[in-house]
């Protein structure tokens, strides 16, 4: 069960002879309300979604051995013993962290906090959104026994067992690489009831059974619950389709991207927290050292923009027109501010070029050229400081992911870091996941054998960088613009 910004599935997996096949079951939207000034998610809602899904997969007559909820990082519910739920989960975009994100820097110093996580600093993190309750609504905190995070709150409502699972529980920016837990330094500093942290333990932990009230909601029985990875990127990245050695990175792509690679141990040292990467954990006790940075969020919230105008268009519709739109027109940081929470990212987009002298996108072509573009273009820059923090030759970028489908963004990442992209899975969330409960049950051993499995399972496309084509100069354009 996949949850993503925009959408959740639930996706049957069947591993047979070392291949795996992936169908979706059942498809629902996930996005927020907005209630009383504030950002919400109705998880209510999506649980009952989930558990339709599994009334689907029962409907199929198959057996079915394990379960598992992936879903994006830092959001979290509170709850206690008597309440399974003390309020809605707000929105990882809710505007309460503009205030004590710079506010809790300024208290504890951002070489403490990075010194005790290893996380790369932004607003949207655990640990902001934890102050502003210990601030707005301590009432809440008074009566709450623990937080789990969104996964694994539902693995909690499937299972009965309360964990957070060590992927998610990494990406707080709460949890100490180093010691294997929770930051008591950060507890402390902050003033966090410690007893809303809970145990966590490692990717691929069967939880235990399907509550009995659920397997007769549901139909399912004999079903084990599995704390895969429950943070989607780090489910995404195990199953990266990558040989051996140490010349690869990945690229989660979807409304975030994610672009790193994979390490034995983190990197938390003085440049890592200046250039803002970050250490979340990996499978098997590897460590996913990457940057954050915005993706596919720019075109979504553009095409949002459109349809709420009366103009619908599909995505394939949006990359035909961008191929059509003339090359360099106008380049943007994906990173900047302005595009955190806009109001109507167009209209963003536009007094972005407005303010740096450049021509301002008109049509959905050209706004779409201009985000892909400019991706791509963060890619590079992304990628040569991987390598200067890491000491890795990067040759070859896996872009995993919903974003993977865009072969115009996919040859853009070629020819603006100049290395070979390797495209696919377009499911690698849902493989990871799927595939990570296979070692738990068993079936599998290894991640080197989890890969083999996406390796054989999935058709991957490669793309070469093409010379010439203006990248050299748009490059020139970009780094003066992030400077």
């Amino acid at each position: 069960m996949d949850l993503g910004a925009e959408s959740g599935r639930v996706i049957l997996g069947t591993l047979e002879g070392g291949r795996l096949t992936l169908e979706e079951i059942h498809r629902f939207p996930t996005g927020a309300s907005r209630i009383g000034g504030s950002l919400r998610w109705n998880l209510l809602r999506i649980f009952e979604e989930l558990k339709a899904g599994l009334r689907k997969v029962a409907a199929l007559k198959v057996p079915v051995e394990s379960l598992s909820v992936d879903s994006w990082g830092v959001d979290y519910v509170l709850f206690n013993t008597r309440q399974p739920m003390l309020s809605l989960p707000y929105h990882y975009r809710d505007e309460r962290t503009g205030r004590t994100f710079p506010a809790a820097l300024e208290k504890a110093g951002r070489e403490k906090i990075f010194g005790e996580t290893g996380i790369q600093f932004m607003a949207i993190n655990t640990l902001y959104h934890l102050i502003a309750d210990v601030e707005e609504n301590p009432d809440v905190l008074d009566i709450a026994d623990q937080f789990l995070n969104i996964a694994d709150y539902l693995n909690y409502l499937f299972s009965g067992v309360a964990r957070n699972e060590v992927s998610t529980a990494s990406t707080t920016q709460m949890y100490n690489p180093v010691t294997g837990g929770w930051s008591k330094a950060l507890i402390e500093t902050f003033g966090l009831p410690s007893r809303l942290f809970p145990k966590i333990v490692p990717s691929g932990t069967r939880l235990g059974p399907l509550q009995p009230e659920l397997c007769a909601e549901t139909g399912l029985a004999g079903v084990e619950v599995v704390a895969s990875c429950s943070h989607d990127t780090g489910a995404a990245v195990a199953a990266v389709p990558a040989d051996s050695g140490d010349d690869w990175a990945y690229l989660s792509s979807g409304t975030w991207s994610l672009i790193g690679v994979e390490l034995p141990s983190p990197i938390i040292h003085a440049s890592a927290r200046e250039l803002n990467f970050t250490n979340e954990a990996g499978y098997g006790g590897t460590t996913r050292f990457l940057k954050n940075i915005v993706g596919l969020w720019l075109l979504q919230e553009s095409r949002r923009a459109w349809a709420f105008a009366g103009r619908t268009l599909e995505y394939a519709e949006i990359m035909a027109l961008a191929e059509q739109a003339e090359p360099f027109r106008s380049i943007i940081d994906p990173n900047d501010e302005r595009f955190v929470r806009p109001e109507h990212m167009p209209a963003a987009i536009a007094g972005y070029c407005r303010g740096t002298g450049q021509p301002e996108p008109e049509t959905p072509g050209q706004f779409a050229r201009c985000i892909l573009e400019s991706l791509a273009l963060q890619y590079r820059h992304t990628l040569t400081d991987l390598e200067q923090l890491t000491g890795r030759r990067i040759t070859r970028l896996h872009i995993v992911g919903g974003g993977s489908q865009s072969a115009l963004l996919n040859q853009f990442a070629a020819d603006a870091t100049g290395r070979t992209v390797l495209a696919g899975p377009v499911e690698a969330t849902a493989t990871g996941n799927v595939l990570i409960q296979s070692i738990a049950l068993g079936h599998l051993h290894s991640l080197a054998e989890l890969r083999a499995v996406t390796k054989n399972s999935f058709t991957i496309q490669q793309f070469e960088p093409k010379p010439g084509d203006g990248w050299e100069n748009a490059i020139v354009r970009f780094e003066t613009l992030i400077s």
